[in-house]
């Protein structure tokens, strides 16, 4: 029976533990060699980082902006659009460059307002500026975002 299943399963009855308990104080599972290894690595991605960190203080910071064209949409046909417009326009915040305007066709001769503006990220978002839009509420109806790009 034990030719079966082969010497592996073999016990072993000297008391000494598993058959290969000479070969364990061979093996060093913690590595010291590779702790020095791992200190030279440290140091290396030490001085690595320092060097990008002074390259990375040389280059000016990068600024986020968005493009943003917004439709807005008047309560009637009968609204000023001109004046829709001067309105929109009158918003003023820090990065906020407003571009040109078009008239779109809605429907039932209700015309919306289509106007590009450049905002730097950090100090103007969408929903302040759609807040400021809506505030002149005998012009405009709802503000919808049509397009957003990232510069």
């Amino acid at each position: 029976m034990l030719a079966k299943y082969g010497p592996a399963n073999v016990w072993d009855t000297t008391g000494r533990g598993a058959i290969d308990s000479q070969y364990d104080d061979d093996i060093d599972l913690f590595g010291s060699e590779e702790e020095e290894e791992s200190q030279e690595a440290k140091k290396l991605r030490e001085e690595r980082l320092a060097q990008y960190g002074s390259k990375k203080a040389q280059n000016p910071a990068l600024v986020a902006k968005s493009s943003i064209l917004p439709d807005v949409k008047p309560w009637d046909d009968e609204t000023d659009m001109a004046k829709l417009e001067e309105c929109f326009r009158s918003i003023q915040a820090d990065d906020l460059v407003w571009g040109s305007s078009k008239l779109v066709p809605e429907s039932y001769g209700i015309k919306k307002l289509q106007i590009q503006c450049v905002v730097e990220d950090d100090k103007v978002g969408t929903d302040e500026l759609k807040e400021q839009v809506t505030a002149f509420e005998d012009y405009v109806q709802s503000m919808d975002v049509a397009a957003l790009s990232k510069i």
